[in-house]
C-alpha cells in the first residue's frame, strides 16, 4: 500500500509538472479588421518604414462608420499651414492582401494617393502598408481625441460646416 501511494503521489506531481506550459511563442492575433474596429481617433506615430514625424508635425485621422464611412485628417505636413482633409472610406478584403482601406476626398479632389492594407490590429495602434509601396509603412497609435489647440485652429471651418447640416 505505501508503494502505491508513492507511485500515486509521483504520477499527481509529474501530471503537475507537465501541465505548466513555459512556451513563450504566443503571439496575440489582434483584432479582427472591421470598420467597427477602426473608427475611433488615430495619430501617426511613424511613417516609411519607420521614420519618425519631424518636431511640430502631426497627422491625426478620424474614423466614423457610423454616418457613411467619414474620415477627417488633420495635419500640417504637405501644406504651408495646418489642414483639414474630409472624405469617405471604404474597408474591404482582398483575397491576397487581406483587409484593405482606400479613400475618395470631399469636393471632387480624387482619391487618396494609395490604397493601405490594414494589418496589427491591436485597440491601440494599427499598421499600414500601401498597396503599391511595401516600404510605404505608417503606425498608428489610438487617441482619446485630438488636442484642442489643433481643433481650435479650424473652429470656424467646423462651425461652418455643422451650419450647413
Amino acid at each position: 500500500m505505501k508503494n502505491f501511494l508513492k507511485i500515486s503521489f509521483l504520477m499527481l506531481l509529474s501530471v503537475g509538472f507537465a501541465g505548466c506550459d513555459d512556451d513563450k511563442s504566443y503571439v496575440d492575433p489582434g483584432l479582427e479588421v472591421s470598420s467597427y474596429n477602426i473608427s475611433g481617433t488615430w495619430k501617426l506615430e511613424s511613417w516609411n518604414n519607420g521614420v519618425a514625424l519631424a518636431e511640430g508635425s502631426y497627422v491625426y485621422l478620424q474614423l466614423d462608420y457610423r454616418d457613411g464611412y467619414e474620415f477627417t485628417i488633420y495635419q500640417n505636413l504637405d501644406s504651408f499651414g495646418p489642414r483639414r482633409i474630409t472624405g469617405v472610406y471604404n474597408l474591404y478584403t482582398d483575397e491576397s492582401l487581406g483587409s484593405v482601406i482606400r479613400g475618395m476626398y470631399d469636393y471632387e479632389n480624387g482619391e487618396w494617393t494609395s490604397r493601405y492594407i490594414i494589418r496589427d490590429l491591436y485597440a491601440d495602434r494599427m499598421t499600414w502598408i500601401a498597396t503599391d509601396n511595401a516600404d510605404n509603412i505608417s503606425l498608428y497609435v489610438r487617441c482619446d481625441a485630438i488636442p484642442e489647440e489643433i481643433l481650435d485652429k479650424y473652429k470656424e471651418e467646423i462651425e461652418a460646416e455643422e451650419d450647413k447640416e
